[in-house]
């Protein structure tokens, strides 16, 4: 137990990696709640995003995108289908394209707009000083300086989709 409290001390807070872990529970679980107003989790939300900026995107390729599985995309995609979020339509022979509805791309826009403020707020969580640090960080953390381009340098700027 540590001098000053009943909590017992933790030697894992000295550990980056267990620190970014804990982290994103925390702000995951903070986000589906903000999300679940749409009926969404931050998956589904992600796809929304990623077709409102691809439409007629594989789902294959919407899967590697976000590195969800195969067997997770299949009843991803089927759930924001039976709400009326998005279609598929044929590409060529084999390959379906997936596109949103017009429902889907208002719900899509209002939960950007949820998200947006939540991330704003999470980085006024931080210092100034270091604020402008965290995505680069973040970044280089998940991709590593191999696979970065010269772009990852730079903050990208937040763009609202439909908007």
């Amino acid at each position: 137990m540590s001098k000053n409290s009943d909590q017992p001390s933790d030697p894992l807070l000295e550990l980056p990696g267990y620190l970014v872990r804990r982290a994103s529970m925390g702000v995951l679980a903070e986000l589906n709640e903000r999300l679940a107003e749409f009926e969404l989790r931050h998956t589904s939300f992600s796809l929304l995003q990623l077709i409102a900026s691809n439409p007629g995107i594989k789902q294959t390729d919407a899967g590697r995108a976000l590195e969800i599985k195969r067997a997770n995309m299949v009843p991803l995609v089927a759930a924001l289908e039976k709400r009326g979020l998005l279609i598929r339509k044929p590409i060529d022979g084999r390959s379906q394209g997936i596109e949103l509805t017009a429902a889907g791309k208002r719900l899509a826009k209002k939960a950007f707009g949820s998200v947006h403020a939540y991330e704003k707020e999470l980085l006024e969580r931080v210092p100034k000083n270091l604020r402008s640090a965290v995505i680069p960080v973040l970044t280089y953390l998940w991709k590593g300086d191999g696979e970065r381009d010269s772009a990852s340098d730079e903050k990208p700027p937040v763009k609202a989709v439909g908007g």
